[in-house]
Order: structure tokens, then sequence, then C-alpha cells
């Protein structure tokens, strides 16, 4: 696998998705059109998040139940694609960006679940901070587990054609 040279010296790996290949002589258009599979998911994530909080009415002081839909069906859907996408199907440049930090990056949201929990402290709920914070985590870790497991149960060739 290729690696860049961390400033400490130490060497990192690179996303085997968009790395070079030995010999390659990528163009920055490569990685402008890795920016722009980003891009495209992000276009598609976000507007699937804004849908889920449309669904889920929550009110103010109670659960943010649409956060926390939001984030453990991303981490499901993270779990079961990343382990498809890296151990069954064939090596893309584009899928990996696309799923996972393009759409999944947009759809789940860190940024709210740490302000809905801010808030939801600020404002003397903090059983219900506390409840939703360790529920959000502990789904989450749940929810990516079991996406994996799926993705490792489902019956397609690994890489390499193995099954």
């Amino acid at each position: 696998m290729a690696s860049e040279n961390h400033p400490t010296g130490e060497r990192l790996p690179i996303d085997p998705d968009v790395a070079p290949s030995p010999g390659s002589t990528r163009t920055g258009g490569e990685r402008t059109s890795v920016l722009f599979a980003i891009a495209l998911g992000a276009v598609l994530g976000a507007p699937a998040r804004y849908g889920i909080a449309q669904l889920i009415h929550v009110p103010a002081g109670s659960f943010p139940w649409a956060t926390f839909v939001t984030n453990v069906t991303g981490s499901f859907v993270l779990g079961l694609f990343m382990a498809l996408i890296l151990e069954r199907f064939p090596p893309t440049r584009y899928l990996r960006p696309f799923v996972a930090t393009g759409f999944l990056g947009a759809y789940t949201t860190y940024s709210t679940f740490a302000v809905e929990t801010d808030l939801l402290v600020k404002q003397g709920h903090v059983a219900v901070a506390l409840a939703y914070a360790a529920a959000s985590l502990l789904a989450g870790f749940i929810a990516v587990w079991a996406g994996i497991w799926m993705a490792r149960t489902v019956p397609v060739p690994h890489r390499g054609g193995k099954p």
C-alpha cells in the first residue's frame, strides 16, 4: 500500500481507492474527480438528513430522535458499505469517497449531536442529555458492527474472486 511521510517521520497509509499505483503519474484532474464524487454524495446526503428531520418532529427538551435515527442509520450503512466495498468488490476510485465521505458525511451529523446534547444540559435536561449521548454512542457502535456483520454474510465474491 502506498504511504506518505507524516511531519514526525512516521509513514501514514493513503486511502487505497485514491492512492496512485506504483509508477503512476496521477494528475490534478484525477484528484478533482474524487472531490466531485464526494461533492455529489454530499448533495444527496444532506437532503436525506433534512428529510428525516422533517419526518420526525421533536419537542424542545426531549430526546432528539431525528438526529439519533440519522446517526444510527448512517453508522449502519457505513459499516455495511465499507465492508462490502473494501472486502467484497473490486477496488474503485470513486465509490468509497462518494458513499462514505460524501453521502454519509453529509447525512450523519456529529455537530448537531454535540449541539443538541449541550442545549439539553443548558436547559436543565441533564438526564435526557446523558441518555442521548450514551444511547447515540452505544447504538452507533452496535449499528456499524451490525452493518459489517451483515455485509460479511452476503454471498458475493471477495476481492480476488474467492467466495
